[in-house]
């Protein structure tokens, strides 16, 4: 594993320019839950457990309309979890490796919870491929409009996991508000922000064409691979981070370990 870890180094070192992809596993270290498989899911929601009651089955746009509490139960106590929990010290070491480089990086995401705009990445280098909790839009879809969440405040009963407090509404026709995130089984999502993060993700791809490019993947499992494809689609050398699905393409250097000791343990290397 430690010529694995030197490995990175030496690409990071020689790379014009950084990409970064983050799945869920990277917010692990932060203190976020794992939501890997069912029981990691029951794991930080038990109540959903003895219901039966799965991340697929939350998350789905139809409890908008059918149970508003439980649906904002769900996101806001996700919403809330986001908001208080400070990004653990990985997303400073990248920040720092891509403010080295002459060349700007970049960021694609499935992560919702906008922690590397909060650990100081530029919102123009960030895709976020699934959407924003701190973005919503009308749940009946009234307008094309997307807000920024800003000092939204959701209480949460635990026991019943329903929010108990006035819930977001449409500035416009006063409908429920939902989070801007991509749902399963979603044709109501408002995709049109996320349309311009991809618009500056294809932009930056052209302007790195011909360079070198140390691909830096973390915490993305093969469940939902979209992080993954888009790591092994982007021309430079993989640098695979993941406890448990390091595995790559050859030439992949894969590390079986969490995000924020890869990432220190690199950094120290450097």
């Amino acid at each position: 594993m430690q010529q694995q870890i030197k490995t990175a180094a030496r690409i990071i070192s020689e790379a014009d320019a950084i990409f970064i992809s983050a799945g869920a596993g990277m917010g692990v270290d932060s203190g976020l839950p794992d939501f890997r498989g069912d029981e990691g899911f029951w794991k930080a929601y038990p109540l959903l457990k003895e219901e039966q009651l799965s991340f697929y089955d939350l998350a789905n746009p139809a409890w908008f309309r059918d149970d508003p509490a439980r649906a904002w139960g769900f996101y806001g106590h996700r919403y809330n979890l986001y908001k208080s929990t400070q990004p653990h010290q990985g997303f400073s070491i990248l920040r720092d490796w891509c403010e080295s480089k002459n060349t700007p990086s970049f960021v694609f995401t499935s992560n919702v919870d906008g922690h590397f705009q909060k650990s100081g990445f530029c919102s123009d280098q960030v895709f976020e491929c699934h959407g924003s909790i701190n973005h919503l839009q009308c749940s009946n879809c009234c307008s094309n409009d997307i807000w920024v969440a800003g000092d939204m405040r959701i209480e949460v009963d635990l026991d019943t996991l329903k929010a108990t407090n006035d819930l977001p509404r449409c500035p416009k026709c006063n409908a429920i508000a939902r989070p801007n995130i991509l749902m399963f089984g979603d044709g109501d999502w408002l995709p049109h922000r996320s349309q311009l993060q991809r618009q500056n993700y294809r932009s930056w791809n052209s302007k790195v064409t011909g360079y070198s490019i140390a691909i830096i993947e973390l915490g993305a499992g093969k469940a939902v691979p979209t992080v993954r494809y888009e790591s092994e689609s982007q021309k430079g050398s993989l640098i695979r981070i993941n406890p448990r699905d390091s595995d790559g393409p050859v030439n992949t250097v894969s590390i079986a370990m969490g995000a924020m000791q890869a990432l220190q343990e690199i950094d120290a290397a450097l």
